[in-house]
């Protein structure tokens, strides 16, 4: 078993409705997005999933996300844009994609963050 691994990030604005702390007000990150994928096998080159290719799908996705007040972007303009449903919704749309994705992380700061792992419940 394989796990290859990409790294982007995207700068954006938020606020957490309902919460009462300083996040209800409206903040920003740079938030640093890695997804993992697994593979079985190598490909004909030795490659378990190309890096390039991975990075492309993420950077596309986080485009629409980049620079923005995340409150005003679907689905968060419906659902609070905490890192979990930033994890959950990037996570969804990779996997419109049919990436066969391990987990995904999103880190708001250098010291906390939110790793999804599809399938698994508490």
């Amino acid at each position: 078993m394989y796990e290859v691994s990409v790294r982007e990030h995207f700068d954006a604005a938020h606020y957490l409705r309902g919460y009462e702390g300083k996040c209800e007000n409206l903040h920003g990150h740079r938030f640093q997005v890695m997804v993992t994928v697994r593979a079985t096998e190598l490909d004909e080159i030795g490659l378990a999933y190309d890096f390039t290719e991975l990075k492309r799908h993420l950077r596309e996705i986080l485009a629409r996300f980049d620079h923005t007040c995340l409150n005003d972007v679907p689905p968060f303009d419906h659902i609070n844009p905490s890192s979990e449903n930033i994890a959950a919704t990037i996570y969804e749309e990779l996997q419109e994609r049919a990436l066969p994705i391990s987990h995904l992380q999103v880190c708001e700061s250098p010291d906390a963050g939110v790793t999804y792992i599809p399938g698994k419940s508490v």
